[in-house]
């Protein structure tokens, strides 16, 4: 009878253990659905995290884009505000420098008209004195007048006068390469 007992003892708990291990099996088929689930959810999830976190990246790319051209178009324009300004500044202080040489051509001429006038004859010391007033004039004018008057009267010389134009420039462009060669063959 013990062994009987035993027997159905050994079966029940065996009959228990087969109902545990198939309640086992029910639940982690249950749990391995759920986990699937749960993972394809935060997988789904974490793909939707990375698309918005590019988009908020590309947007960011295109403001600091949009921010550096906008910087780099303000510094443009004030470099070229600046270069303009020290252009006009090289051209006033051109003329001035130039209106100063012939004024100072203008008085050696003047002075030496009492020579001329001696040596030559008074007629030829008047061209003397005629000339250094019209240099004087001519340099008077100069310094009166804005950069755009000058620009102007440049232009009006040219259209009115375009062979005259042409040979000033091949004469100043020949002193300058002379000029220029020179001081570059002397500091060779």
């Amino acid at each position: 009878m013990v062994d009987s007992k035993l027997e159905d003892s050994a079966n029940h708990a065996g009959e228990k253990i087969a109902a545990a291990a198939a309640a086992v099996q029910d639940t982690a088929k249950v749990a391995s659905d759920e986990g699937e689930a749960a993972i394809k959810s935060r997988f789904s999830k974490a793909i939707d995290d990375a698309r918005a976190s590019a988009e908020s990246l590309r947007s960011d790319a295109a403001d600091l884009a949009a921010n550096a051209r906008k910087k780099a178009a303000e510094q443009a324009s004030a470099l070229a505000n600046q270069s303009r300004d020290m252009g006009l500044d090289l051209a006033r202080q051109g003329k001035d420098k130039t209106s100063d040489a012939i004024v100072a051509v203008s008085r050696a001429i003047s002075d030496t008209a009492p020579v001329i006038d001696e040596k030559l004859g008074v007629t030829y010391g008047n061209y003397a004195r005629s000339a250094a007033g019209a240099l004087e004039n001519s340099a008077d004018r100069l310094a009166n007048k804005d950069l755009t008057e000058l620009g102007d009267d440049v232009k009006a010389f040219v259209r009115t006068s375009p062979a005259t134009a042409l040979g000033i420039a091949a004469v100043t462009g020949f002193l300058l390469a002379r000029i220029f060669s020179r001081s570059g063959g002397d500091n060779a």
